[in-house]
């Protein structure tokens, strides 16, 4: 279905509800569009860590432990 077909089918729905529903709606749409705000605003943050040159220090730091270190390996299946 196509973006402003289903806007406008939503929106004839909601003429008909009473106020105490269409609160509800404007309180679960802010919701979503809050998700969606922290969403976008975590892919962005990401972008920027990974063209960071922060962390390049870490690629030139020697291995303090290897496998050989680990007393215990941990097991899935118990």
């Amino acid at each position: 279905m196509e973006r402003e077909t289903l806007i406008k089918q939503t929106f004839e729905q909601m003429k008909r509800l009473p106020d105490y529903k269409l609160k509800a709606i404007s309180e679960y749409v802010e919701f979503l569009s809050c998700k969606v705000d922290d969403e976008l605003l975590l892919e962005n943050i990401k972008e920027l860590a990974m063209q960071s040159h922060s962390f390049e220090f870490l690629n030139e730091e020697e291995d303090l432990y290897s496998v050989s270190d680990v007393k215990e390996r941990y097991n899935e299946k118990g």
